[in-house]
C-alpha cells in the first residue's frame, strides 16, 4: 500500500492517526506520506485537499525537475534527494513531491530515500517547532534533502582529488579519461538536482511574511539557504575542475602521441641510416667485385695464349715462326689493353 503514515496533529502532538484520507484533515495540521501511489490514491488525495490538477499530474508521473509552484493557497515542491550508492559507485537520485497547505502536508516519494518515517519521528520530538504548521513541516523536509547532499559532495570531492592525483602524476590511462566522463556526467545530474533550491528556498522566504510564516521557520529556511548555496557552489567548482581535468588529460594524451611518433621518427631515421649505410657497403663491395673481375678478366686473356701456345703439340701454327714470340707477346698485350679500354669505358676500373 502507497499510504506510509497518515497523522494529525493538535499543537505539534499526534492526536490520530487515520486509516483513511477522510479523516486527514482534523487537528491542526494534518502529514500524509506516500511512496510510489497508484492513480486512485493520489485521486483520493487531490479530492480530499483540493489539489491542483497539473500537480497532481506531475506527481503521477515523476521524473519532474526540482521546483516550486503555487496553486492559489497550496504550494508544490518537487525535490530530487541524491545519495552515494557505494556498490555501483554512482549517484543516485530519488524525487519527493510536497503539497503544502495551510493545514496539511502531502509528501509523495517515488524512491526509498531519504526515509521521511525518521525525519517525522525528530520532527515530532521537536512539538513546539512541529506546532508552527505546515510550513515547518516543508522547512525540516527541505532541511532534510539538503543535509543529504554533504555526503554526496564529499564523496565526489574525494573522486576527483583522486583524479587530480592520476593526472598530476602524468597518467594517461585510457580508464581515466573514462572515469572523467562518467564523474562529470553525475555531477551535471547533481547539478540538476540542487541548482533550483536556493531559489526554491528564496521564494519561500520571499512569501514569508505575506503568509505569516513564523520566525522560527524563516530562520531554519535561511538556514538551509545558507547550506544549498554552499552545495551549489561546490557543485559548480567540480564541473569546471573535471571540464578543466578532461582538457589536461586530453592535452597529456595528445603529448603521449607525440612523443610516441617522436620516437617511431627517430627509429624510422636510425633505420634508414642504417640502411643507407648498408647500401653504400654493398655499392662499395659491388665496384670492389667489379675491379677485381675486370683485372682477372684483363690478366686471364694473355694466360690463355700462353697456355695455348704452352701445350708442345709439333704441329702447332707459327710454333717455328722466327717472329711468333714477339707477335705473341704483342697479341697479349693488345688483348689486355683492349679489355682495360672497355673495362674503363664502363667505369669498371
Amino acid at each position: 500500500m502507497a499510504l506510509i503514515d497518515n497523522a494529525v496533529y493538535v499543537e505539534g502532538r499526534r492526536v490520530e492517526s487515520p486509516s483513511t484520507l477522510s479523516l486527514a484533515t482534523r487537528g491542526d495540521l494534518a502529514w500524509i506520506g506516500l511512496l510510489r501511489p497508484d492513480d486512485a490514491e493520489l485521486e483520493a488525495v487531490a479530492t480530499e485537499f483540493d489539489l491542483h490538477e497539473n500537480a497532481v499530474e506531475d506527481a503521477r508521473k515523476g521524473h519532474q525537475r526540482a521546483k516550486l509552484e503555487r496553486y492559489g493557497d497550496t504550494l508544490f515542491l518537487v525535490l530530487r534527494p541524491a545519495w552515494f550508492d557505494a556498490r555501483a559507485e554512482t549517484v543516485e537520485f530519488g524525487e519527493v513531491h510536497l503539497f503544502v497547505g495551510d493545514r496539511f502536508v502531502v509528501s509523495v516519494r517515488h524512491a526509498e530515500r531519504p526515509d521521511l518515517a525518521a525525519l517525522r519521528a525528530r520532527v515530532e520530538g521537536d512539538p513546539e517547532f512541529l506546532a508552527r504548521g505546515s510550513e515547518a513541516v516543508t522547512a525540516a523536509v527541505l532541511d532534510e534533502v539538503v543535509d543529504g547532499y554533504a555526503p554526496v559532495v564529499e564523496i565526489l570531492q574525494d573522486h576527483i582529488d583522486a583524479i587530480e592525483d592520476q593526472l598530476f602524476a602524468g597518467q594517461v590511462d585510457p580508464g581515466v579519461s573514462k572515469r572523467i566522463y562518467q564523474l562529470l556526467s553525475e555531477v551535471l545530474a547533481f547539478q540538476r538536482a540542487t541548482k533550483p533550491v536556493p531559489a526554491m528556498v528564496k521564494g519561500l522566504l520571499r512569501g514569508a511574511d505575506k503568509y505569516g510564516v513564523d520566525d522560527e521557520v524563516q530562520h531554519r529556511l535561511r538556514n538551509v539557504l545558507d547550506h544549498a548555496l554552499r552545495v551549489t557552489e561546490r557543485v559548480d567548482s567540480f564541473r569546471a575542475l573535471l571540464e578543466n581535468a578532461l582538457t589536461l588529460h586530453a592535452t597529456l594524451v595528445s603529448q603521449e602521441q607525440n612523443e610516441a611518433m617522436r620516437r617511431m621518427t627517430s627509429a624510422s631515421l636510425a633505420q634508414g641510416e642504417e640502411s643507407r649505410q648498408l647500401a653504400r657497403a654493398a655499392h662499395r663491395q659491388g665496384e670492389e667485385v667489379k675491379k677485381i673481375s675486370s683485372w682477372a678478366a684483363i690478366l686471364f686473356a694473355p694466360g690463355l695464349i700462353a697456355g695455348v701456345y704452352g701445350m708442345n703439340f709439333d704441329h702447332m701454327p707459327e710454333l717455328h715462326w722466327r717472329y711468333g714470340y714477339p707477335v705473341a707477346i704483342l697479341g697479349m698485350l693488345a688483348l689486355m689493353g683492349v679489355l682495360w679500354a672497355i673495362f674503363r669505358k664502363r667505369n669498371w676500373l
